[in-house]
């Protein structure tokens, strides 16, 4: 299976890279500013011929700038307009799988969660991820199917946190997301 990875020198691109290489799938993983996500003639050639696409380029910043919304509009325009720029390169392809993680924290705080509990008032960084989360859908149709994995925060190599950080509640181990995120790209895709 051949999968273009955007964010593949990123913390979970790192991760998920050589699970994808060792299961057999031939990876297309341009390097940071190798291809442009905004240009769309760029995604356009990078997507062709490509059976899944993982979406994982991101500007996520630390903790401290969550209420810095200048600080955020790079990942802002990845989740928005890099997302949409890539539906539209994959629906105009053979594309079946079109992944994407996006955030747990679009959940209302403290309270425990299912896919039927409604989501709380996002605004600011939170609205992209919805954003995003919607042109995914968009992907969705008879023969292809876009995922999102609301992903919490990530602990391991890279992540800051090397273990789990118990006053943030649950957080996801990277290796675990790069997992969950290559078997979303791969299972089922030709079934």
């Amino acid at each position: 299976m051949r999968l273009l990875i955007t964010g593949g020198t990123g913390v979970l691109g790192r991760a998920l890279l050589p699970l994808a290489e060792a299961a057999g799938h031939d990876v297309f993983a341009p390097a940071h500013g190798a291809l442009d996500l905004f240009d769309r003639a760029a995604v356009d050639v990078a997507v062709r011929d490509t059976d899944a696409v993982v979406h994982l380029a991101s500007r996520i910043q630390p903790l401290d700038k969550l209420d810095d919304l200048p600080a955020w509009r790079e990942n802002d325009r990845l989740r928005a307009e890099a997302t949409a720029i890539l539906v539209d390169a994959a629906l105009a392809t053979d594309t079946v799988v079109l992944a994407m993680p996006t955030v747990t924290f679009v959940y209302p705080s403290g309270e425990p969660v299912d896919e039927d509990t409604p989501l709380a008032h996002t605004n600011g960084t939170l609205a992209s991820a919805l954003v995003a989360e919607r042109e995914i859908a968009r992907f969705s149709r008879p023969g292809r199917r876009g995922v999102v994995l609301r992903l919490g925060l990530l602990d391991g190599p890279g992540t800051g946190h090397d273990a789990p950080v118990a006053s943030l509640g649950a957080t996801l181990h990277v290796a675990d997301a790069a997992s969950d995120s290559l078997m979303t790209a791969t299972c089922g895709a030709f079934g």
